[in-house]
């Protein structure tokens, strides 16, 4: 009988578990979160934009090996930022349009990763 009773309750902690993760929150605080990604994927880009620029500066070229690889990472960092900005604002659905919303995020963020590495290939 105990080992039912634990066997239900830890059932049913998982269950809570597993249905609050895809709660909506708040939108005070999904305005806040998405604030919050906004202002560090700014940082990340104005990060890779000063390295990008910092490289062109020092060869005198408009590309070479060092600037297409930072452009690359520039490319990263944007499609980074947009990808966490979109999954903060994903938080204010719940269920199932919550999961297709990150699954949706997720896979931009992939083909722009992609995208990314075929033309820092090229170069």
């Amino acid at each position: 009988m105990r080992n039912v009773k634990s066997c239900v309750s830890g059932f049913a902690a998982v269950l809570l578990l597993v249905t609050g993760c895809n709660r909506a929150e708040p939108p005070v605080e999904v305005q806040e979160d998405v604030a919050e990604a906004q202002r560090d994927g700014e940082e990340q880009v104005a990060e890779a934009q000063a390295d990008l620029a910092q490289d062109r500066a020092e060869s005198g070229e408009v590309l070479n090996e060092s600037t297409a690889e930072n452009r690359y990472e520039l490319q990263i960092a944007r499609a980074d930022a947009e990808r966490k900005v979109a999954l903060e604002q994903c938080e204010a659905l719940s269920g199932s349009p919550q999961e297709a919303c990150k699954e949706l995020a997720e896979e931009k963020y992939e083909l722009t990763k992609a995208e990314a590495e075929r033309e820092r290939q090229q170069m």
